[in-house]
C-alpha cells in the first residue's frame, strides 16, 4: 500500500471484506497429540448417527488415504477425495456424498471452496489449516443458508501458532477442551508461542562464558615498542629499492 502511494498518482484501493464464520456454526477445539487424533475422530463421530453428513479435512493426501482406510475398517460409510483422484472418481465420490450413500467424506482443501453440498452438519479439522482464511472456508461447508452445524478442530502442539492466527482472524478466543480421560491427556495450550521456547537460555549461556583479558587487537599488534616510526620505515624501504635497481642484472644478455 505504501509503495503504491509513492509511485502512483491518485491510486484507487479495493478492499475485500475478511471472511467470518457463519453464526450458526458451533466451534469446538480439542487439544490432541498426533497419535490421539484417529481415536478422537471416532469419539466425535460416536456410535449413533447424530450427524447425517460429515466432512473431515486433512492437510495431506497421505493422511486422507490413511484416515479413510481406518474409518472404513471400523465400519463407517466413508470415502476419501483429493487432487490425486481422477476427475471421474471425484465426481462419483461427490455424487455418493450428496445422495447420502457416503456419510463421511475425508478430503484435502480441494473440498473447502467452490463445492456446494447442502445438509453438511459436521466439519472436523483433523489438521489445522496453514492459512487462517482456509479455516473459515472449511467450516463454512456447514451451517449454510441459516442452518446450524458444528465444527471440531483437533490442535496438536505443532499447530498452536497457526490456530492462534485463526483466532486473531475471527476475533474470538475459543475454549480448548481436553480429550476424554480414556484417550489420555492432551497437550496444554501455550498460545501463540507454541514450541518457540527452545532457545530461552541461550543468551545467558553466552554471557556466562569468561572473556580473556587481552583483546584481539592487542594480540595482532604484539610488542611494538621497539619498532621505528612509520615515516622512517618508508624512507628506508625506498632507499633499499634504489640500491637494488642500481645493481647489475646477472641474467641480462651481453651485446657486443
Amino acid at each position: 500500500r505504501q509503495l503504491a502511494k509513492q509511485i502512483l498518482k491518485d491510486p484507487e484501493e479495493i478492499s475485500v471484506a475478511i471472511s467470518k464464520p457463519a453464526e450458526g456454526v458451533t466451534q469446538k477445539v480439542i487439544m490432541a497429540h498426533e497419535e490421539q487424533k484417529v481415536k478422537l475422530v471416532q469419539h466425535v463421530l460416536g456410535d449413533k448417527d447424530d450427524f447425517n453428513s460429515i466432512i473431515i479435512f486433512c492437510s495431506t493426501k497421505k493422511k486422507v488415504e490413511k484416515l479413510a482406510r481406518k474409518l472404513k475398517q471400523k465400519g463407517y460409510a466413508c470415502q476419501g477425495i483429493s487432487s490425486d483422484y481422477e476427475q471421474d472418481a471425484r465426481e462419483e465420490a461427490l455424487r455418493d456424498f450428496r445422495s447420502g450413500k457416503t456419510r463421511i467424506m475425508v478430503a484435502t482443501d480441494v473440498m473447502s471452496r467452490g463445492i456446494d453440498i447442502k445438509g453438511i452438519d459436521l466439519v472436523i479439522n483433523y489438521d489445522v489449516p496453514g492459512d487462517a482464511e482456509d479455516y473459515v472456508h472449511r467450516i463454512g461447508r456447514t451451517a449454510r443458508a441459516k442452518t446450524e452445524g458444528m465444527a471440531v478442530t483437533l490442535v496438536c502442539p505443532d499447530d498452536m501458532f497457526k490456530f492462534s492466527k485463526i483466532e486473531r482472524l475471527i476475533d474470538r478466543e475459543l475454549d480448548k477442551e481436553q480429550p476424554p480421560k480414556h484417550l489420555g491427556e492432551g497437550p496444554q495450550w501455550r498460545g501463540p508461542s507454541g514450541k518457540g521456547k527452545g532457545r530461552k537460555n541461550s543468551k545467558n549461556k553466552r554471557e556466562d562464558k569468561p572473556r580473556k583479558d587481552k583483546s584481539r587487537s592487542d594480540k595482532s599488534r604484539g610488542d611494538r615498542k621497539d619498532r621505528k616510526p612509520r615515516q622512517d620505515r618508508k624512507k628506508e624501504k625506498s632507499k633499499n629499492r634504489l640500491l637494488y635497481e642500481a645493481l647489475p642484472n646477472p641474467k641480462a644478455e651481453v651485446v657486443s
